[in-house]
């Protein structure tokens, strides 16, 4: 190598090739002679000014203002183009950054007279190390634009005034900062609302999950007791009820309850002279909808506690029986750890599963029976119901809204907090 191409490689300035990449996508890769890769980045940056320039200008111009003309501006499109907008542009600046990172390390790479590898193996290079990401981007996009841009729609909507009597495009819509979170607990018709259906959603997650996950605990130890016979008909007539689609079990209990006509009243409770409001009275109501949620639940928790019974080794049962260990300390001691410590995340899941079961809660009496002084909630809604009444029925998009947000973050937090402290998603290394 020639005495000049050594000096010349000294003085290669990694801050220029930075701040020409700064300028211009590509022209650090100019300086530092990779060509190709130089030209690519101009194309695109070129290519994305002149495609999507004025796109990106008009959404971002439309979610600060949310339009200025009634009849012209559609408010609701504006804050779907300029989340759009934004989706872009964050791409765009991730390439753009990468472009800077890369035009800086070549250039240190240069300095040092390190080997600048040709096109080939370029390409071979990124083959290899940025397989993953090749397969993952796709996906990642899809992902952005079909679950990510309607959860940021609903965030958006909490934070307007848009409802039945201020919808677009006859009226413009506008920011009210955190207003509709101040009227879900200062307003006394919100308040009251708000305060009974979280309470209310509190106890029916709890109550109804820790039954089905208790019953379906109690019949797997039971059958899977060495007594028992005709185990494998009996797992299968417990499992049945998993077999049959939810929403057809709750229709076919929604009838069998029915005040009038339903065969719990007549042909059961009949018997014993008595006759109960389950569709009338809001408590009723609430003690079947617990009840049938045991029943749809309990099988797929039976079925889960039996594959760990069935893989618990024997040899420590006996070896407790050595040590004259009773049948309560066995079960404390062996089987409960190993249940819950293989079945933790799942029945996690069963309470956020539940905290959110709207099939249930509309199928069975839509939320009913109605209560005075709620607004847009029944005597049996939880919070979920209650953002579909507030959607669909009295056109409250603001307010539903602003409880999806607060539905979302309640979920979020109990699964983390549960998540983390249970040792079943860590690494195999840091047990």
């Amino acid at each position: 190598m020639s005495t000049y191409s050594e000096g010349k490689k000294k003085g290669h300035n990694p801050t220029l090739a930075m701040i020409l990449s700064i300028l211009l996508a590509g022209l650090g890769q100019l300086y530092n002679r990779r060509f190709i890769k130089g030209i690519i980045f101009i194309i695109l940056e070129v290519s994305f000014i002149l495609t999507l320039g004025n796109f990106i200008n008009y959404g971002l111009w439309g979610i600060r203002t949310l339009g200025t003309i009634p009849m012209v501006d559609h408010s609701i499109f504006l804050i779907i183009y300029g989340l759009v907008s934004i989706i872009i542009l964050a791409f765009a600046i991730t390439i753009y950054i990468y472009n800077v990172i890369d035009a800086r390390k070549q250039a240190f790479k240069i300095q040092r007279g390190e080997k600048i590898p040709n096109i080939r193996e370029a390409i071979r290079n990124t083959w290899d190390k940025g397989f993953p990401y090749i397969f993952v981007t796709p996906g990642l996009i899809m992902l952005l634009f079909i679950v990510v841009l309607p959860i940021l729609f609903t965030v958006t909507l909490a934070f307007t005034n848009y409802n039945l009597y201020n919808s677009p495009p006859r009226k413009l819509l506008n920011w009210v900062g955190f207003d509709n979170f101040h009227k879900l607990v200062t307003i006394d018709v919100w308040k009251d609302t708000f305060f009974h259906v979280f309470a209310w959603t509190i106890v029916w997650t709890v109550v109804a999950t820790t039954l089905q996950i208790a019953l379906g605990l109690f019949l797997a130890l039971l059958v899977n007791d060495p007594r028992i016979k005709f185990k494998r008909l009996i797992r299968t007539v417990l499992i049945l009820p998993w077999a049959v689609p939810a929403f057809v079990t709750i229709l076919i209990f929604a009838a069998m309850f029915n005040d009038k006509f339903g065969s719990i009243n007549r042909d059961i409770l009949s018997m014993f002279h008595l006759s109960i409001p389950w569709l009338q009275d809001p408590f009723w109501t609430k003690v079947a909808l617990i009840m049938i949620q045991t029943w749809l639940g309990f099988p797929f928790v039976f079925a889960l506690f039996t594959g760990v019974l069935q893989s618990i080794s024997k040899d420590w049962y006996e070896a407790a029986d050595v040590d004259g260990g009773s049948r309560w300390q066995k079960f404390k001691f062996i089987t409960m750890p190993h249940i819950f410590y293989a079945t933790a995340p799942l029945l996690i899941m069963q309470y956020a599963g539940n905290f959110n079961n709207f099939n249930i809660i509309y199928l069975f009496n839509q939320g009913g029976p109605a209560v005075r002084g709620q607004n847009g909630a029944g005597g049996t809604d939880i919070l979920i119901s209650w953002v579909y009444n507030l959607t669909f029925n009295i056109n409250q998009y603001n307010m539903a809204a602003a409880v999806s947000i607060i539905l979302g973050i309640i979920v979020c937090l109990f699964a983390f907090f549960q998540f983390r402290r249970t040792r079943s998603f860590k690494e195999e290394g840091n047990i």
